[in-house]
């Protein structure tokens, strides 16, 4: 009787746990991701996910948003039962977990907080579901309406309260850092569509609901008051965007911000030393001992309090050629 060939997502599988109990990787260290693993191994997208999918049943990963999948606590690392490890799919059984729409989309989320959305695939998520590769299709139609159906249930996570508070600009300040943070759980959000081309999903709407009302009855014509929710939501994907660029170029490159800012040191002493930039000298001398944190939350609040100063300059201008004065 010929042996039975192992699978390859099988022996990706043994070849991270050996390095887990070798200390090569340790808890909280990233694993490669799924692109990693489909290149190193010469297997498809699916068959990675699959891998890491089995390591996270088992307790031996985790996936952690905007970081990737690392590695679990040992405790939460047990050995996959021998029964369970010989376990073969029977095609003739109907052995697959009952699917919803939800489960699927779910799913789907989880793969691209992760891995970041171009990591998503309909086999990826099948094979993370524990499914037949065709089983998603049976909800979903595309990767594209997924896309759709994912950015609609992450824009849903959070809502807004009743009554509103008072004055315009706390709900627009409400309204935008509820539209941070979300970004910030689910950063391919701002990778989804350019403002030109909006999206129309039933809870995207809501956020920008909150924010037209907030600007309702305080004399600005329709365009304004259009032009100020995209200005507030361009401002939150702007800096959203840059989430996911990190993490894709820390999974390409391996290479962390951190490194790769003291690997541009002679490109940006060569431009400090060429006498050209003095303002740019001065700003980075202010820096020799502390050194500067691009802070992300940060420059949220500075760009959320320029955009709303500004904004009420315009009420103020409009308050002033009608009779009566803006709340």
């Amino acid at each position: 009787m010929a042996a039975t060939t192992e699978p390859p997502y099988l022996r990706i599988v043994r070849d991270i746990r050996r390095r887990i109990a070798e200390g090569d990787l340790r808890p909280g260290d990233r694993v490669p991701s799924t692109r990693q693993l489909a290149t190193e191994w010469g297997v498809a997208l699916a068959t990675a996910t699959r891998a890491l999918t089995t390591l996270s049943q088992d307790g031996v990963v985790r996936a952690q948003p905007r970081v990737g999948t690392v590695v679990a606590v040992p405790d939460a690392a047990p050995e996959p039962s021998r029964s369970r490890r010989r376990a073969t799919p029977n095609p003739t059984q109907s052995t697959e977990p009952e699917l919803t729409r939800e489960r699927v989309v779910r799913a789907a989320i989880a793969i691209a907080d992760a891995e970041g959305l171009e990591a998503l695939s309909m086999r990826g998520v099948a094979a993370r579901l524990g499914v037949a590769t065709m089983s998603p299709y049976r909800y979903v139609n595309s990767k594209d309406e997924l896309t759709l159906l994912m950015a609609d249930a992450a824009y849903g996570e959070q809502g807004y309260p009743e009554p509103p508070p008072a004055g315009w600009r706390a709900r627009l300040e409400l309204g935008a850092r509820t539209l941070w943070r979300l970004h910030q759980r689910h950063p391919w959000l701002a990778q989804l569509s350019p403002l030109t081309r909006p999206l129309p999903l039933p809870n995207l709407m809501v956020h920008g609901e909150w924010v037209l009302a907030a600007l309702d009855g305080l004399g600005l014509d329709p365009a304004t008051m259009l032009d100020l929710n995209i200005l507030i939501y361009s401002l939150v994907q702007g800096l959203a965007a840059n989430l996911e660029r990190e993490a894709q170029a820390r999974a390409a490159t391996g290479i962390s911000e951190e490194e790769w800012i003291d690997g541009q040191a002679p490109a940006i002493d060569a431009l400090a030393s060429s006498g050209s930039h003095p303002t740019y000298v001065k700003i980075l001398d202010s820096f020799a001992r502390t050194g500067y944190d691009l802070d992300l939350d940060r420059l949220f609040e500075t760009g959320l309090r320029a955009l709303l100063d500004g904004f009420a300059a315009l009420v103020q201008e409009r308050a002033g050629q009608r009779p009566g004065s803006a709340g």
